[in-house]
């Protein structure tokens, strides 16, 4: 794999992080307002820049940057790319969408189906038969319970707990 990573701040170096503990070969960042540079050794390059055929992971935070990011990288037929820390667990019966990124220490539970371009963010936990829409993030340290529905764009703060069984809709940041 020849991956890219969008966005070369925090949580894109963390998603770095996650890369080389997997053992992915990460060929460059790619952030316009850092385009030119270099970050950890990596060259930075512009998202519109990015070469065509190589996978990619976005590592930002905001769903509707990722969102955004996702589409315009994908229409520069680039493929979106999975990568999960090797200390993270995820359990039986677990599906994760394309573009997703998990952390170490995040444990996700079984039965579970996460969708596109999710985070699961260091030491978070996500309970039995959960469901997220696209582009879900759960920041460092959350607790999302069992049975809970996460609508696309939802963000769980660190250290936020969702309840069993709760809902919560499209476009929430939960703090």
């Amino acid at each position: 794999m020849d991956l890219c990573i969008a966005g070369a701040g925090g949580v894109g170096r963390e998603a770095y992080d996650a890369a080389l503990a997997a053992g992915l070969d990460v060929s460059a960042f790619l952030d316009d307002r850092l385009a030119g540079t270099s970050v950890r050794g990596l060259p930075v390059l512009a998202p519109a820049d990015a070469p065509a055929g190589r996978e990619y992971l976005v590592g930002i935070a905001d769903p509707r940057v990722r969102n955004r990011l996702a589409n315009l990288l994908e229409g520069q037929r680039l493929m979106p790319a999975t990568v999960i820390h090797p200390r993270a667990i995820i359990g039986p019966e677990t599906t994760l969408g394309s573009g997703c990124l998990v952390l170490g220490g995040a444990h996700i539970s079984s039965s579970i189906r996460i969708g596109d371009h999710c985070q699961v963010q260091y030491n978070a936990t996500v309970g039995h038969d959960a469901v997220f829409a696209d582009r879900v993030t759960v920041y460092p340290g959350a607790n999302v319970s069992g049975s809970v529905f996460l609508d696309e764009d939802v963000t769980i703060g660190s250290n936020a707990v969702i309840l069993q069984g709760l809902k919560i809709g499209k476009g929430t940041f939960v703090g």
